[in-house]
């Protein structure tokens, strides 16, 4: 009978470092699931900042363009006018 309690106890013990391994490997995983996660919401972040800037440089460039275009064709109609005297 005392021998099968001392394998019980054995087992118990070999049960409770087994455990004991799990729940050490498991806080581990938990902080580096948290890690990436902050990791995740730093990057989410910085891309949106980075997106705001490329789409107010887009903005800029798309009013020069537009500018251009009707700078250039205000005198493109100009010459046109002089040219076929519309004007008197």
């Amino acid at each position: 009978m005392e021998a099968r309690v001392a394998v019980l106890e054995e087992i118990a013990a070999a049960t409770k470092a087994a455990i004991e391994r799990v729940d050490r490997r498991m806080e581990g995983l938990e902080n580096r699931i948290d890690g990436f996660a902050d990791e995740s919401r730093s990057l989410r972040t910085e891309m949106h900042a980075e997106f705001r800037a490329l789409r107010s440089e887009h903005r800029a460039d798309f009013r020069m363009l537009v500018g251009l275009i009707l700078s250039v064709t205000g005198a493109m109609l100009a010459v046109m006018a002089h040219g076929f005297h519309w004007f008197p």
